[in-house]
């Protein structure tokens, strides 16, 4: 998508910049390319205006109430302002290698000030996870800058170490393109790193493709279950959880009955 609209906010240190421009009453930040990293609508500003981002949400279909959520990519804050509203049973840590990003999303995003449900640290979130033990029961990558995603964020050894940190119900939420053409191999690898469970969901064609992974099987995987889950986080959340649930049939192992997940199932 691209920048169009009054630019608002221009921060530029090192070779990135960051900017921030609003459109018809939405507000979006940039990050060195004309590439929407993060919007926000100034009427429902805690709501989740992008399609990938209200995707990354599916790990509530399998997991309702995450204690300790782990999210590695700041941009505008959507999902961290997201959960620090509505899931309130849950903590959220978010690192992010640019203070300039944090900054703004305080300033232009209303990301609320650290407190005891959210910690926003300024920090190499691939460091950080390294330095983990098991620690959180959802984990999100949603780390991009104007190059794309950092090859050490798709390699098998990180994603290993993803796996290492989440209990063992987690989940991983991977935000990826679908136009990369490296895509299936880093698909590949997160199946590796989780025992070959692992979903697909595109929120856009050709655009974001939302990798979900899981520690464990499931308890459910029946359509039917899936869709009364969906119907009612739809109704709670204002998120077309069932449009997405149904999008699941699209590119991953399933029968009129249920979705297949894992090399024995």
């Amino acid at each position: 998508m691209l920048r169009v609209g009054r630019r608002m906010a221009r921060s530029q240190a090192d070779s990135q910049p960051v900017e921030v421009a609003e459109l018809d009453g939405v507000r979006s930040l940039y990050l060195g390319s004309d590439t929407i990293q993060s919007s926000m609508r100034l009427s429902d500003p805690d709501a989740l205006e992008l399609a990938y981002a209200r995707g990354m949400m599916m790990f509530l279909l399998f997991h309702a109430v995450p204690k300790d959520v782990l999210i590695l990519g700041l941009g505008g804050g959507s999902i961290a302002k997201f959960i620090y509203r509505f899931l309130e049973n849950s903590k959220t840590t978010v690192l992010e290698i640019n203070p300039r990003v944090i900054d703004i999303a305080r300033s232009h995003f209303y990301l609320p000030e650290n407190d005891a449900r959210l910690q926003v640290i300024a920090g190499d979130g691939i460091a950080y996870l390294r330095e983990q033990q098991t620690c959180c029961d959802v984990l999100m990558l949603d780390a991009y800058d104007s190059s794309g995603v950092a090859p050490d964020m798709v390699s098998q050894d990180f994603f290993d170490h993803c796996a290492a940190v989440l209990r063992p119900q987690g989940i991983l939420a991977v935000n990826l393109w679908g136009s990369d053409k490296n895509f299936h191999i880093y698909f590949e690898r997160i199946k590796l790193s989780f025992g070959q469970r692992a979903l697909m969901l595109r929120t856009g064609r050709p655009g974001n493709i939302i990798v979900l992974a899981f520690n464990q099987l499931p308890t459910e995987l029946r359509w039917h279950a899936l869709r009364d889950r969906a119907k009612a986080l739809e109704q709670q959340f204002g998120i077309e959880f069932l449009q997405f649930t149904e999008r699941l049939k699209d590119d991953n192992a399933c029968s009129e009955h249920r979705l297949f997940l894992g090399a024995v199932d």
